[in-house]
């Protein structure tokens, strides 16, 4: 393993992905799962192929036929296409399908190409590529076209978050051996750096008014979940011990998961609580991916509407977050 997977690794910012992509052994035998907010159906990888269910475990379908691997999905806004990674061609590459696996179209033809993010109108998807030879940050128009790079770092660049209004890309990424939150015009330009801490800063997720920006933290020994302004300021501790924070559709909220439980605070991380719910036993090994899908992340937490799912194999735990 490269010192440039290892530090992948330890970030969790781009995960299993880009270290099979890495390697060159893009052999994922097991799952990861996304949740497409336009639709509230979860779409999954299960063994190298695509899935997609609905939010009450009901209506699995596969999306996906092939030797190959098929991984990383992730819906567009309207809800009505799917991009992934496959290697059915040699290499890891993105396509494009119809929301129920028809018109499967190849969008990358390089290197290693990996975890599609769509811009909140549907036109463009960001994504990560060792193209350049180094992980770097992409973007393109939603048919393939206009493919070009964003960001230019002998670092690990990663989990690229566009900003609600679509104008702005967040991401976690490594200059001089740290992780920080950085943030960049759509097309990669002004970009600057938001976080200057000594540990991992990663994850970042916008609030819905796209004024805030919501992020884990690692100094101590676990990582916390930390609340900053758009621009950087005003950055404050909410709480420890927690990973992959989602905002509240009316961004009053954060949900996030600690340990193997749901927890829900105020913005302000006041009035902490815990989200029960039922066990529900399901029918394929689960193994969640969070909102942004990036694959092979321990959390195990994924978020559906006003439902979120905690996952450990072959059971999840579904339970009501948002009130109606």
């Amino acid at each position: 393993m490269s010192s440039l997977a290892s530090r992948v690794r330890m970030a969790g910012e781009i995960g299993v992905l880009a270290v099979l992509a890495l390697s060159g052994a893009v052999a994922c035998g097991g799952s990861s799962a996304k949740v497409e907010k336009a639709n509230g159906v979860v779409t999954f990888s299960r063994s190298g192929e695509i899935y997609v269910i609905r939010a009450d475990g009901r209506g699995q379908r596969r999306l996906t036929r092939s030797r190959a691997k098929q991984i990383a999905p992730a819906g567009s806004p309207d809800g009505r296409r799917i991009a992934f990674a496959s290697d059915r061609d040699g290499k890891l590459e993105l396509y494009v399908m119809n929301a129920d696996g028809s018109g499967q179209r190849r969008l990358t033809r390089s290197a290693a190409n990996a975890l599609p993010a769509w811009s909140p109108d549907g036109r463009k998807i960001a994504f990560v590529s060792d193209r350049d030879g180094n992980l770097e940050l992409y973007v393109m128009n939603a048919d393939g076209s206009g493919q070009r790079r964003l960001t230019q770092n002998p670092g690990v660049d990663g989990s690229p978050a566009w900003s609600p209004d679509g104008r702005r890309i967040a991401c976690g990424c490594e200059r001089r051996g740290n992780f920080d939150i950085y943030v960049m015009s759509a097309d990669g330009g002004r970009q600057r750096r938001l976080t200057r801490n000594p540990g991992v800063d990663a994850d970042p997720t916008w609030s819905p008014d796209g004024q805030r920006i919501a992020f884990e933290s690692k100094h101590d020994r676990t990582f916390g979940i930390y609340v900053m302004n758009a621009d950087g300021s005003e950055q404050r501790k909410l709480t420890e011990n927690g990973g992959d924070p989602v905002w509240s559709p009316d961004g009053r909220r954060i949900a996030f998961a600690r340990n193997s439980d749901i927890y829900v605070m105020h913005a302000d991380g006041t009035e902490l609580r815990r989200v029960r719910g039922a066990l529900v036993r399901t029918s394929f090994p689960v193994g969640c991916a969070g909102t942004r899908g990036n694959p092979g992340r321990p959390s195990n937490f994924v978020l559906c509407r006003r439902f979120a799912f905690r996952c450990r194999p072959d059971l999840c735990q579904a339970r009501f977050v948002w009130p109606v």
